[in-house]
């Protein structure tokens, strides 16, 4: 469970928690590495405009767990961090 060549966006490295976020009336579920990346990186940064220095450690934290699996926790916490605080959890 490492990155793939493809990038951080296709590692499927599993995060230390399991987010379940209602977006639009339906339930995205976010598992690992790449889908959390894909997740906060799809949406344009006027979205997260107001979350600017959470979403920045989140994505380096997404960044790091995907080279290196330890990190993990790190990444899940920043992510955590990130969701409180836009109000996604």
């Amino acid at each position: 469970m490492t990155a793939v060549a493809g990038g951080v966006s296709d590692c499927d490295t599993p995060l230390r928690a399991v987010f379940q976020i209602d977006l639009n009336g339906k339930t995205v579920s976010i598992s690992t590495v790449g889908q959390a990346h894909r997740f906060i990186t799809s949406l344009g940064s006027i979205e997260w405009i107001e979350f600017r220095a959470l979403h920045q450690d989140a994505v380096q934290a997404l960044h790091r767990a995907a080279g290196n699996a330890m990190l993990t926790v790190q990444a899940t916490d920043a992510l955590r961090a990130l969701f409180i605080r836009a109000r996604l959890l």
